[in-house]
């Protein structure tokens, strides 16, 4: 995966997402169901490797939710059921001086499970497909902790009070992120929901843009990062951080238009809609499959989550398209 995630060779294609792709039938087609898929690692593994083994996918992500970080620090969350994503509850924090990370972080069930479901991707699958982990960034932990609205508040009322809430989070994204690289991940998807619905381009430059290239500079694999919603105009900004991919939403339009945006070094996964993922055909999912492969993007898959009632002759039509350069 190194090779089409770092874009060493230019037009090797895969396929897959560093994003969750658990529908309800495919927990049902291996019964395996949420809430149990986010808290057992087994459970976690099995759902995750049938990314591989019945969607075709060359890149398989066991953390389903958003939430696991946040739940490790003392945020109570609801963590779903099979027609329900985990969601954070009540946020625990006001200030940057009352953030407390936990000693014991990585040992708390929801860092540990994934953990050793990454462990048991890594032994089953060997070099059959990628085994990515998943980060939240310091900017999507501080929605969880803080809630959205009051940290948004706090990006123009307190600045300086922002970047040290973004600066005492990082060692929970760090730490997280190390672990799941020694459990075997190949590369990390690191989530930072900055999209510019809620974060200007002066702002991602201000408070996200030096964390970005700071995290890529420290971790040994591949970084590929998640921003939901329109990021044209801050692709450009993305690359300048040194991270090896960008994770898009069709929201930025057509893939040749992302593709000319990233310019050469930096690698694009994405190009399916999630709105034509959940309603469309087979034959429609797969012409923008085909379309984003032809348009350069190196991992083609899901914009971002599949939602819970996508059909999966729709997911597997994805990876059934045909693609330059041979299979990860």
């Amino acid at each position: 995966m190194d090779a089409v995630v770092g874009r060493h060779e230019t037009g090797r294609v895969g396929f897959g997402t560093g994003t969750s792709i658990v529908c309800k039938a495919l927990m049902e087609q291996e019964g395996v169901y949420f809430p149990d898929a986010h808290l057992d690692p087994e459970k976690m593994a099995a759902l995750a490797i049938a990314g591989h083994t019945v969607l075709g996918f060359d890149v398989v992500m066991p953390l389903f939710s958003v939430c696991h970080e946040a739940a490790a620090m003392g945020c109570d969350v609801h963590w779903g059921g099979p027609d329900a994503m985990p969601e954070p509850g009540k946020f625990i924090y006001s200030s940057a001086d009352d953030i407390h990370i936990p000693a014991d972080l990585l040992r708390q069930a929801p860092c540990r499970v994934p953990l050793a479901a990454i462990s048991l991707l890594k032994k089953r699958l060997g070099e059959d497909a990628g085994v990515c982990g998943k980060v939240m960034g310091s900017w999507t932990l501080a929605y969880h902790l803080f809630g959205v609205e009051n940290f948004l508040i706090g990006t123009i009322d307190d600045p300086s009070e922002t970047h040290r809430i973004l600066e005492r989070l990082a060692p929970v994204t760090l730490s997280f992120a190390r672990a799941q690289i020694e459990a075997g991940a190949d590369c990390l998807l690191l989530a930072d929901h900055a999209t510019r619905d809620l974060c200007s381009p002066n702002a991602y430059r201000e408070f996200l843009m030096r964390m970005h290239r700071q995290i890529a500079a420290e971790l040994p694999v591949p970084l590929i990062l998640h921003i939901c919603g329109d990021t044209t105009d801050r692709i450009g900004l993305i690359n300048r951080t040194g991270l090896a991919c960008f994770h898009w939403d069709t929201k930025c339009g057509p893939p040749w238009k992302v593709r000319d945006l990233a310019g050469d070094r930096l690698a694009l996964m994405g190009g399916v809609s999630n709105f034509l993922l959940l309603d469309g055909t087979p034959e429609q999912v797969a012409a923008a499959a085909a379309e984003a492969v032809a348009a350069g993007i190196d991992i083609v898959g899901p914009e971002c989550a599949v939602p819970l009632g996508t059909p999966l002759a729709n997911l597997k039509a994805i990876a059934a398209v045909d693609r330059p350069g041979g299979r990860e």
